[in-house]
Parts: C-alpha cells; structure tokens; sequence
C-alpha cells in the first residue's frame, strides 16, 4: 500500500469517525426532545386541569388560588384557549408585541393544530373548549442543536484538515527543496571529477571513441543537477523553442529505450513554437511524461507525441497505447506519493504538476483513457505569463 492510499484511509476514518459523533448526537438529542415533549404534554394537560377547575367550581377561594398558582407557573409553553366552535378565548405565552393581532393568533393557531392534538376540556352542559399548544422556545432551539452541532464538527475537521494539509504541504515543500539542493550538491563533486577523467583520456588517448559516449552521459548529470538545482526556487524562464526541447528530450530517451517502443513526434508544419520556459525542468516533464508512458506499455508499443498551437498557447499530447487509467485515478496519478508499480516513490508526475502549473503557469491533466487500450496526457503552456 503507497503513501496515497495510507493517507486516504487515515482522511476517510477521521470523517467516518466524525459522522458517527455527530449521529450520536442527533439520536441522543432526538431522545431528549422526545422525553421533553412528553413532559410539556403533561404540563399542559395540568395547565387544562386547572382551567377546567376553575371554570367548573368559582366558589372555591382556597382551590382558586392554588389553581391559579398552577396557570401562572406555566411561562414557557405557548398556548390558545378556544371554545367548542375553536373561536379564540385566551392566550398565554404568545408574542406580546402581536397578542392583540386577530389575524396572527389564527395564524399561531393553525401552526398550533398542526403540531398536537388539543386537549379538550369538559366545562358541562355538553360544551367543551379546547387547549392549542406547541414547544417552548427552548425544545424548539433543542431540537436543532444538534444540526448545529454537527455542522460544527464538520466546520472544525474542514478547517482542521486545512491547516494540517497546509502544514503538512509546508513541511514536504521544505524537505522536498531541502533533498533537492543536497541532491545537487552531491552530485556537483563527482560530475566535476568525472569531467576531469574524461578530458585526461580524450588528451592521452585520442584513440578511445567511448569518451565521446561518457561526455554525454556528463552532460546529462549535469543537467540533472541543474534540475534539482532549481527545485524550490522561481526558475528562470526564457523564449524556447519547445519542439526543439521535446526532440532533444526524445532523442536521449530513445538512445536508453528499448527498440520495441517507437517514439513518433509530429507537429505537423510546424518548426518553431517559442514559449518562455525553463528547457531544463520542462526537459524534465517531457521525460517523466513518457517514462510512464513506457512502464504503461511494459517494455513494447508506441508513444505518440503531438505538438501543435493556438493564439494563446501550445499543446502537447502525449498518447500510449498502454493498460490506460482508471477514470477514479484521473487526478490521483498527479499526487505525491501515487504509484501502481512495486517499486519508485510515485513522484514523477506529481512533480510534472508541479513545474507546469507552479512553475509555468500551465496546465497538466488527463485528456481521455480508456483501459486496455491506452491513455493521452496533455500539457498546457501559455504563450505568455503575466
């Protein structure tokens, strides 16, 4: 298992981890909100006792205070009185502001129908009236706090992730740019070295053509260097002529390549497509491109690389007839740490994104795939960057 798929499981576990808090929440709360309803319940069936008392028997001074001590005790939970025929006798616990509004206690009322039943009191003689109610304020503010709860969680593991993906980003640039300057820096002695060997054979022994082959190898170490060299910092751009680049590119990957994979460039009538680059690192995208284009094909096929332009930038397609890209993996196969082979890091392409996009300004993607049959990456370079 690579770095990536490590690293998704970990994200994938922390989200799951939070959805289950957060609907324990929710059912934790629903029981609440349940058990508070059945207590408003019972206190408005009381609430409808003590009225019902006291319309039932006015004489009583000692029952009156006590039943109206048990009215006033209810100043939470909004509630209409109304006779048999629903017409609206009181109210309590109602906006004071619009108590006196007949059109908004109908409106409060039909709400009130539509929330629980009324209780229906008994005041003799075959009348009856009825007791309209729904949740206090503070049931009502309970029964969404959950919601809010859970969107707090999930606004804190965003933000979270965020920072720590940042960090983290921060972290991997450092060490990235930290091994990249190590990296040229070892490779700085031996090349200058080798240079030296390979100047004493060419003066002492003219005669040994292998040196030629040596000199190039060189020059490719020291073209590497230069690429890691620059790793970290705003390389340089200048006007380049990128089919030059890419066929320079090409002709060394051919000269290590085995011959069963053919290499075909066409950028038709094209000779000339001059945008500011820097040749090394976009060298280097070239060559990362095809490199896994090659492990796609396993050793035998083709590699189509088509160049072309329009009045903003050029494009080149880079096409295998490989084992193709699953359509899941379209933007994955540019992160770090994303590989299907047994061996390498799985940073080839994640650091072709980078010099393209970072670097140049470009675009890197994708284009189509199709699994069996092979896959075509296209890379964006605009004519021109602000």
């Amino acid at each position: 298992m690579n770095i990536y798929y490590r690293n998704t499981i970990w994200k994938l576990a922390l989200l799951v981890f939070a959805v289950i808090i957060g609907l324990c929440s929710l059912l934790y709360t629903e029981n609440l909100v349940n058990q508070l309803k059945a207590e408003e319940r019972k206190k408005v069936e009381l609430w409808a006792e003590a009225t019902r008392q006291m319309i039932n028997s006015p004489d009583s001074t000692q029952n009156q205070v006590f039943l109206y001590s048990i009215i006033e005790n209810n100043s939470t939970i909004p509630v209409i009185l109304t006779d048999g025929s629903d017409r609206i006798i009181s109210s309590v616990n109602i906006d004071s502001l619009k108590i006196k509004d007949n059109r908004f206690l109908k409106m409060e009322l039909s709400r009130m129908k539509g929330k629980n039943p009324p209780i229906i009191i008994d005041i003799g003689d075959g009348q009856v009236n009825r007791i309209y109610y729904r949740e206090s304020t503070i049931l009502r503010k309970l029964v969404y706090f959950p919601y809010v709860q859970l969107s707090v969680i999930i606004l804190f593991i965003l933000v979270s992730y965020m920072a720590f993906s940042s960090s983290r980003k921060a972290e991997q640039n450092q060490v990235w740019v930290g091994m990249s300057k190590e990296t040229a820096h070892q490779l700085g002695t031996p090349t200058s070295s080798l240079a030296g060997w390979i100047e004493i054979l060419q003066l002492k022994h003219p005669e040994i053509t292998i040196t030629e082959e040596l000199s190039r190898d060189l020059a490719r170490l020291e073209r590497v260097a230069e690429r890691f060299s620059k790793i970290g910092s705003r390389p340089d751009l200048a006007l380049e002529n990128i089919i030059i680049v890419v066929n320079q590119t090409i002709d060394y990957l051919r000269s290590r390549t085995s011959s069963k994979v053919i290499i075909n460039i066409d950028s038709g009538n094209l000779d000339k497509i001059l945008i500011p680059i820097n040749s090394a690192l976009f060298s280097w995208v070239i060559e990362n491109v095809c490199k896994n284009a090659i492990d796609a094909i396993t050793g035998e096929g083709m590699i189509n690389i088509n160049i072309s332009e329009n009045e903003q930038a050029a494009v080149i397609d880079i096409s295998d007839n490989g084992k193709g890209i699953p359509k899941s993996s379209y933007k994955r196969i540019f992160k770090p740490g994303y590989t299907t082979k047994q061996t390498g890091w799985g940073l080839g392409l994640s650091l072709a994104k980078r010099i393209i996009e970072e670097y140049h300004s470009g675009k890197i993607f994708v284009r189509h795939s199709e699994i069996g049959k092979g896959s075509s990456i296209r890379i964006v370079m605009k004519k021109r960057i602000r």
